[in-house]
């Protein structure tokens, strides 16, 4: 029996153990689901035990644990280390889904849930690739496979992690699927990813809230304000204006946009999906330049005053937002961070106070597609697929990737199956049969291709 047919054979289990992982509401940011976190973590080992994986492991760190398992079948050959993680994104708001968010539904040839694509069905591929390497007698590569729970909140006790597993960890390529690909008949390999910065903004006016009658218009409204400071934030090119923003930027030469531009992209199917007339970023570049190559600055959450039924006509005493700003190489989450908050306390008025607390960041990464790890993913995809995969750079972030380069010393390909339309971190998350067991399918092509091309 040959890997297809094992996994023909398999489908139904297949399901049955994912949706039993994704029923964990494993919620990294809420403190409130840290027991959950943890019997995710839990399960997870399970499931790699029952793949076949050794040396299966939970273990603890400073925050969620780390789960370990390895198959080492001959020390001479390439080892690949897969990355995942098992913690996922709040539901919230929760009445905007169709089905529960924690109980997997299948609608329309897709799977819908919270970490049905981000990051529970795309690890899973590798977990049940395994098991199918293992059963079919195809595995041409060793294998470790780490899956950790706090990536959703900026893999905060990853790094040290790695330091202290150093040894452990070593391999000769990273195998990540965790990003999307362009379309079912469009494979594509993320090369890039950008870096982020995330903070929280405090604006405090008066000590409680005041009668919008008696005071108002005559000190400082925190929402008004904090409103009046996001907005300078960007120009009328959607330029972002604070100093020294785009002073590490790589800038592409005309030969990468033209390449960039051969990506097959239909602007009104964009505009369509969304349902929105047009589209809107920084002058001068293509939407695909806008979330691939270039930084942006986003306000994801704002707030303060009163939101309840009815009227109640106060002035606030605080206002708040939460913002992210995407990275490209070669620009330094730290340093973004720093000078977002100095730009913050300069801008602000001396009628309110400010505090920036940030929250976590990450560095942008870039895969060179002239390697072997990516020859092998892209003779995986081809095989799989029946075409060339288009190189592609991603617009979001995962934070420990480029921490991986500097510890562990090597490349790391990422090679995810989902679809950009699968509205991970959105109300009815989707991932499709489709692409979960076309990811299982190819996934043991890159171990085939990528043993072959080290050997020589």
């Amino acid at each position: 029996m040959n890997h297809k047919e094992y996994i023909e054979a398999n489908k139904d289990r297949f399901l049955s153990e994912l949706f039993d992982l994704i029923r964990i509401p494993s919620i990294s940011a809420d403190p409130k689901f840290s027991g959950d976190t943890k019997r995710a973590a839990n399960k997870v080992a399970e499931l790699l035990k029952a793949a076949g994986a050794d040396n299966v492991h939970v273990e603890e760190t400073q925050g969620n644990p780390v789960v370990y398992g390895d198959k080492i079948v001959d020390p001479s050959l390439p080892t690949v280390l897969v990355y995942g993680h098992y913690d996922v994104q709040p539901s919230v708001p929760d009445e905007l889904w169709e089905t529960p968010a924690f109980e997997p539904t299948i609608r329309n040839g897709n799977i819908y849930a919270r970490g049905a694509c981000d990051d529970k069905g795309q690890f899973f591929m590798h977990i049940k690739a395994l098991e199918t390497m293992l059963q079919t007698g195809e595995l041409a590569c060793n294998v470790k496979v780490m899956i950790e729970g706090e990536e959703e909140i900026g893999s905060v006790n990853l790094g040290q992690y790695c330091i202290a597993n150093k040894e452990k960890l070593a391999c000769d390529v990273i195998l990540i699927s965790d990003t999307a690909m362009i379309a079912n008949d469009i494979p594509s390999l993320d090369v890039g990813l950008r870096g982020l910065s995330y903070v929280e903004i405090e604006v405090t006016g008066p000590d409680i809230d005041l009668h919008s009658g008696t005071y108002g218009g005559a000190v400082a409204n925190p929402i008004n304000v904090l409103c009046t400071m996001i907005a300078s934030l960007h120009d009328e090119n959607r330029h972002i204006t604070i100093d020294g923003f785009y002073d590490n930027v790589v800038e592409l030469n005309d030969a990468e946009r033209a390449l960039m531009a051969k990506t097959p992209f239909d602007l009104d199917e964009f505009k369509s999906s969304l349902k929105i007339d047009d589209v809107m970023g920084e002058k001068g570049f293509s939407t695909i330049e806008r979330t691939g190559i270039r930084p942006t600055l986003d306000v994801n959450g704002i707030w303060g005053g009163y939101i309840g039924d009815g009227a109640k006509t106060v002035l606030p005493s605080k206002a708040f937002a939460k913002i992210s700003m995407r990275l490209v190489p070669n620009q330094s989450a730290e340093r973004i961070t720093k000078i977002f908050t100095d730009h913050l306390y300069k801008i602000a008025p001396p009628s309110v106070k400010i505090k920036v607390t940030p929250h976590h960041g990450g560095m942008p990464y870039v895969t060179p597609i002239d390697s072997d790890e990516y020859r092998a993913a892209a003779l995986a995809m081809k095989e799989s697929f029946g075409k060339e995969p288009v190189p592609t750079r991603g617009g979001g972030s995962i934070p420990i990737v480029a921490l991986f380069e500097e510890v562990l010393g090597v490349k790391t390909i990422l090679m995810g199956f989902g679809l950009d339309s699968d509205a991970i971190h959105s109300p009815n998350e989707k991932f499709g049969l489709f692409n979960f067991f076309k990811g299982i399918e190819t996934i043991p092509l890159f171990y085939k291709h990528y043993a072959s091309l080290k050997k020589g």
